[in-house]
């Protein structure tokens, strides 16, 4: 979106064209949630490449539906019908994130191997509608040069970015103040930092309101997730930190809070549900009817919304910190924590250790200033090897 104005999301109407999608990840949460976007309306969009990692049989099954050009599997093979060409590894994602027939590609990937696609997307002219969040925290710099002025080449996914770029396309960028992000709490809200230092991997995953994968659940659980989330919207809108705020929301309905210099706030709410975010960015500028069901005002109940509590969770602190120091500090700060995310879910590390290990490897680390993609890559590959030691 540009920084003086921009169109509102309901003054924009249907040119009939066809939007072309590469959706990589297709096999994961957003992919599949994505493909239910793609069969409800037909008309509106035609897949033209999927990019899976090791799940070769749902794979096989989205490809005979959909019939892309292009399939993408980190490993492994399947029959493909003709007309579909089978590509392996890091090389075929970058082809299928800059397939000459696409005009959006869907970056579902998990983790920061998601911010090579993206460069290579936006360096091939397409449009991105992401939900790999690890490309603007560990890249953010890089991703934002290449989309320049032209915000509408980045369309976020996450429930709580598309909540706060809905809102702003209300007015201008330029008349916010603030900008909230709503947390759920996850499963271990109002709970002592002691009190979860021990909890199993299963605890962690039962989030309360979102079906989510396992990594981003942990995330949910540490809230880390949420300091992540303040990294990439510092990007996305081009705001400083202390302009981004995290307040607390159980009931997960608002998603979104921007608030203007008149003191006017616009709150984004709905169910909880992904297909909606999804669906608001893949048809874009468009509005596309039945996304959700829509909320019941005289049965919702009560909304609460509270602070966050630093001392249980201090994860969302470190992210802050890591914007501070900057260069390749988020980097960093992205790599250690999927690497002792990964340590916790294989039962070697103990939750309440997650952000300790994460912390001692950022604050070890100095920072590359104005990095290129090789120093990012560098940085990362260096905190990984770090956190499994420090997490052993």
């Amino acid at each position: 979106m540009p920084a003086e104005s921009h169109t509102p999301l309901t003054n924009v109407r249907h040119n009939g064209a066809v939007k072309s999608l590469a959706i990589l990840g297709s096999t994961g949460s957003i992919g599949t949630q994505a493909l239910d976007v793609v069969r409800k309306y037909p008309d509106r969009f035609r897949v033209v490449a999927l990019a899976a990692g090791r799940n070769a049989e749902v794979l096989a099954a989205q490809v005979d539906e959909f019939r892309p050009s292009i399939v993408v599997l980190e490993r492994g093979r399947f029959d493909v019908p003709g007309g579909t060409q089978l590509l392996h590894g890091a090389g075929g994602l970058l082809e299928a994130a800059s397939h000459p027939d696409a005009n959006l590609v869907l970056n579902g990937v998990v983790g920061s191997r998601g911010l090579a696609p993206t460069l290579a997307a936006l360096d091939a002219g397409k449009s991105v509608a992401l939900a790999n969040k690890e490309s603007l925290v560990a890249g953010g710099d890089l991703v934002m040069r290449r989309v320049g002025e032209d915000f509408d080449r980045l369309l976020p996914v996450d429930s709580e970015h598309s909540a706060l770029w809905q809102c702003i396309g209300a007015g201008k960028l330029a008349d916010v103040r603030r900008l909230l992000l709503t947390a759920s709490g996850g499963p271990f809200r109002g709970r002592s930092r002691d009190d979860m230092a021990h909890a199993s991997v299963g605890d962690a995953l039962a989030h309360p309101t979102w079906r989510m994968g396992r990594k981003i659940s942990v995330d949910s659980a540490t809230l880390m997730n949420k300091g992540l989330e303040a990294i990439e919207a510092h990007h996305l809108f081009r705001l400083p930190m202390d302009r981004i705020d995290i307040v607390v929301h159980p009931q997960s309905i608002v998603h979104g809070i921007a608030e203007f210099i008149d003191g006017s706030c616009l709150a984004q709410a709905s169910l909880p549900d992904m297909h909606l975010p999804l669906q608001v960015a893949l048809a874009w500028p468009d509005r596309l009817p039945d996304g959700v069901e829509p909320l019941n005002w005289q049965s919702l109940g009560d909304l609460s919304f509270g602070p966050l509590d630093t001392n249980a969770f201090p994860a969302p602190g470190l992210a802050y910190e890591a914007v501070r120091r900057g260069g390749t500090a988020p980097a960093v700060l992205n790599a250690a924590n999927e690497e002792a995310v990964a340590a916790f879910l294989d039962e070697r590390l103990a939750f309440g250790r997650i952000t300790d290990v994460v912390e001692r490897v950022l604050l070890e680390h100095d920072p590359v200033k104005e990095p290129q993609l090789d120093d990012v890559l560098g940085v990362e590959e260096w905190a990984r090897t770090r956190t499994r030691e420090v997490a052993a």
